[in-house]
């Protein structure tokens, strides 16, 4: 179905949207294993996310009808699989791009891709590669956004934030969702052409507590460390008082201040 109100070339013009699944990323897994034929772009978005899921198996919880749960179908077969944390960087810079067109300053990438609002969680992002040999057949870019919910779970509620609420208005989330699938589109079309000398460069510039220096645990205990670098392959670097540590994704814990 070609989709009118987005201008973009490929992102978002073939939109699914249903009324409830258990995740957009395990929804269009299961078309992509069906082999139907999907054009790339491909966008399913559901107002009710039940089992949503994020990093490693985290889950990820959304209030109905008021938040953006959606996934992308991506084809990066030109981006071998040791580049993978590039398309990673691409589309965690485009969010921030995107949403800082409406927030301004404040915004930031957690590593390795959540997205902050000062010290509040507003979002999320999980990819899943399809593989085939050394190359990336295809990859399911899944996003979660707290836009217009106002209400969150008391476990939660002081390191969770959205959208709305930081801008005191309710957001239209197809408007959103068309930013942000334009700034994606313009990303990955730079990545694809292999135009990212400076992607690494720009996604350090809005890394969460990049050159600041903070407290995180390791196996239970707690530390202070300074974010120095993050790798092409994604291990973050710091800075402690036992010399410069690198570590994997889930190594490590942020302590919020």
């Amino acid at each position: 179905m070609q989709n009118n109100t987005f201008s973009t070339l490929f992102v978002g013009q073939n939109l699914i949207k249903l009324l409830a699944v258990d995740s957009t990323n395990n929804f269009l897994k299961r078309m992509v294993s069906n082999s139907e034929p999907l054009p790339e772009g491909t966008v399913i978005m559901a107002e009710n996310q039940y089992a949503g899921r994020g990093q490693v198996g985290s889950k990820w919880h959304a209030e109905p009808g008021k938040n953006l749960t959606f996934s992308i179908l991506l084809s990066p077969s030109f981006l071998p699989l040791t580049a993978q944390f590039n398309l990673n960087m691409t589309i965690s810079v485009a969010l921030q791009k995107a949403l800082g067109g409406i927030m301004g300053t404040g915004l930031a990438i957690k590593w390795p891709n959540d997205i902050y609002f000062g010290h509040q969680k507003i979002g999320g992002m999980l990819l899943e590669n399809i593989v085939s040999g050394s190359r990336i057949k295809a990859c399911i870019v899944g996003v979660g956004l707290n836009v217009n919910q106002e209400n969150f779970e008391s476990e939660i509620q002081h390191r969770a934030g959205s959208i709305g609420q930081i801008l005191h208005r309710h957001v239209d989330l197809i408007t959103l969702l068309a930013e942000i699938c334009s700034h994606i589109e313009a990303g990955y079309l730079k990545l694809k052409a292999g135009n990212y000398t400076n992607l690494r460069l720009e996604y350090l510039t809005y890394l969460y507590q990049y050159n600041v220096k903070a407290c995180y645990r390791q196996n239970g205990e707690i530390f202070e460390g300074k974010i120095v670098d993050v790798s092409e392959h994604g291990f973050l670097s710091l800075e402690t008082s036992q010399g410069l540590k690198t570590y994997n994704f889930k190594e490590i814990e942020f302590i919020r201040p």
